[in-house]
């Protein structure tokens, strides 16, 4: 499986639960295939997760039988809050529960404890970085896209010029926090919705499981009584809704064209900001039947006005092995930073 002899560097994707690495040589070639998971620890406080990351190297490496001399460099990827830097947001994070995670910097500690360089990236931006370098391979460098990451929140990236903007605090690309216009995207009587962070009418507050849970089934679930879903406990229901809506069941068609309508409103806002070439959908409806996630990106797209020379030149897609677009995600970044900003090959899998 190793290519001998070649440089590589390293993708770690973190995550609450588990940790997935992948090895990308520095011609382009992946040599996983698929999600190489093990237990994050990240519940068990900083030092814990941070030998778990070391382990999770050593057994990537194990595995496609690449010495640890060759590695160049390690692209670490976490979810948010956190600095461009990687540092843990001092107000703390949902995965990062523990008041020890509060301000900690999580990349330069890991790099500490490899002697590797260490790249950092947030779960949403790797996962739009690599959307766009698998969607624009040779061209990457020169294309630019948004993507639009549907999980326990909303997450997202841009990439311009095949880079991740990042901004000033590294909070560039935080979607899920965008206003959007609610004006008929909520039903008669339907509550304007609320965000985790406070916000009202935010992107995150409709397409996300988050929105599912306050604000989108409680609603209508009162619109369709009896419902199924309405005897289950709501955490439950809400992840039960995507396989109605994959059997096109009424009330879960109303939650998800809710959801896509939402992000059509954050790519018009998108494409009026940075005109992107190209505008990627991932999480959860990734993960659903083919006639499903056809429908909810034909409806983002439906919903997201481009004025007629953008349309000629934009397309829309999913993000790809969504399980595996972090490791792969940040393992570009960690990529292009060995390289120094040299053009990068295109990516082959496999």
């Amino acid at each position: 499986m190793g290519s001998a002899g070649v440089p590589v560097v390293v993708g770690l994707d973190n995550g609450g639960t588990s940790n997935n690495a992948t090895v990308l040589t520095v011609d382009g070639r992946f040599l996983v295939d698929g999600l190489v998971e093990t237990p994050s620890e990240v519940q068990a406080g900083p030092e814990a997760a941070i030998e778990a990351l070391a382990r999770a190297l050593d057994g990537v490496l194990a595995l496609t039988g690449v010495p640890r001399e060759l590695v160049r460099a390690v692209g670490l990827d976490t979810p948010g809050p956190a600095s461009a830097t990687g540092v843990i947001s001092s107000r703390g994070s949902t995965n990062f529960s523990q008041p020890a995670w509060r301000g900690y910097d999580v990349r330069g500690a890991l790099e500490h404890r490899l002697g590797l360089p260490v790249v950092y990236a947030n779960d949403g931006n790797a996962a739009a970085l690599y959307a766009h370098h698998v969607h624009f391979g040779a061209d990457a460098m020169e294309r630019s896209s948004v993507a639009a990451i549907v999980g326990t929140g909303l997450g997202g990236g841009v990439v311009e010029g095949g880079r991740v903007v990042g901004g000033a605090a590294g909070m560039a690309g935080e979607f899920g926090h965008v206003h959007i216009p609610l004006d008929g995207l909520l039903a008669p009587g339907q509550p304007v919705p609320v965000c985790a962070c406070g916000f009202a009418g935010d992107a995150e507050s409709v397409a996300s499981l988050t929105a599912i849970v306050n604000n989108l089934l409680p609603y209508w679930l009162g619109r369709f009584p009896g419902h199924p879903l309405a005897a289950e406990e709501p955490a439950r229901a809400a992840k039960l809704v995507r396989g109605y809506g994959e059997r096109g069941d009424p009330l879960a068609r109303e939650v998800f064209t809710q959801q896509a309508m939402a992000l059509g409103r954050l790519f018009t806002i998108a494409a009026n900001f940075t005109d992107p070439h190209a505008y990627f959908v991932g999480g959860g409806v990734v993960e659903a039947a083919p006639e499903f996630r056809d429908w909810f990106l034909a409806t983002v797209r439906e919903h997201t006005v481009l004025r007629a020379e953008q349309r000629a030149v934009a397309s829309f897609a999913l993000v790809p092995d969504r399980d595996m677009a972090g490791a792969r995600g940040v393992a570009v970044a960690a990529l292009e930073a060995v390289r120094g900003g040299a053009a990068a090959a295109p990516l082959v899998a496999g």
